[in-house]
């Protein structure tokens, strides 16, 4: 009995390590794009992967909306728990931002946008997930979650118009 019980869990193990291997770097760029800072997108990709290896065999055939909500969770608990903190100087460290303009400017408008929204659009846009899927990572029917992109986008093209009318004004 420990013999099959030892497989199951050797098999276990290999099929999450195949599933890091394939989904951290979409991982990695979803919570960047969601939280908008490397260091804590990394963090936040750390803990979700830790719940889901804890939860393995009950996430394993389906954990992609598993780990993107517990990425969204770790985000929204961050922000609630530094709400509630005094702050200081920020330490100045190493220039981690994703190379080129165009990034910097998609992630500046991004950043803008309320956290459900900003999540919904990266899941709906960068990671190409259906409403459906898109609601089952925010805890919201596929309609709220048509709603939240629809509203999100819209966002965008308005700060989109804003830029580039500025733009326009300096000539």
């Amino acid at each position: 009995m420990v013999g099959s019980a030892r497989a199951v869990v050797v098999r276990s193990d290999a099929a999450f390590a195949r599933y890091v291997t394939q989904e951290q770097r979409a991982l990695q760029n979803f919570a960047y794009l969601v939280i908008g800072n490397w260091e804590d997108a990394r963090d936040a990709v750390q803990e979700a992967l830790i719940g889901a290896y804890r939860h393995w065999d009950r996430v394993q055939f389906d954990p992609g909306p598993y780990v993107r909500r517990s990425i969204v969770n770790a985000h929204v608990s961050a922000w609630r728990k530094r709400r509630r903190e005094s702050p200081v100087a920020d330490v100045v460290g190493p220039d981690v931002s994703p190379p080129g303009p165009e990034h910097l400017l998609v992630q500046e408008m991004c950043r803008a946008l309320p956290r459900r929204q900003r999540a919904a659009v990266v899941l709906s846009y960068f990671e190409d997930r259906t409403s459906a899927e898109v609601g089952g990572v925010l805890g919201c029917s596929a309609a709220t979650a048509r709603s939240l992109v629809s509203q999100g986008i819209a966002s965008l093209r308005r700060m989109n118009h804003k830029t580039s009318t500025r733009g326009e004004d300096d000539e």
